[in-house]
C-alpha cells in the first residue's frame, strides 16, 4: 500500500525535488506551488503526510494543516 503525501512549497524547483526522491520511494505524491490548490486536496484526500512550505503567497502551510486536522475530528 503507497503512503499519500502532500507537498506544496511555492518554489517549484524544491517542490520538484522533494517529488522526484519520494516517488522514487515509491510514494504516491499531492504536489501544489500554492496553499489554495493544495486545500482543495486536502479536503478531498487521505493523506499520511505534509510536508508543507509555512510561508506560502496565499494561504500558509499551518492554515492547511490546521484545516487537515479539523477535517479528521
Amino acid at each position: 500500500m503507497s503512503m499519500n503525501i502532500l507537498v506544496v512549497d511555492d518554489e517549484q524547483s524544491i517542490a520538484d525535488l522533494i517529488e522526484v526522491y519520494l516517488k522514487n520511494e515509491g510514494f504516491t505524491i499531492y504536489k501544489f506551488y500554492n496553499g489554495k490548490d493544495a486545500l482543495r486536496c486536502v479536503e478531498s484526500e487521505q493523506l499520511e503526510l505534509g510536508i508543507l512550505d509555512v510561508m506560502l503567497p496565499d494561504i500558509d502551510g499551518f492554515t492547511l494543516c490546521h484545516k487537515k486536522i479539523l477535517r479528521n475530528s
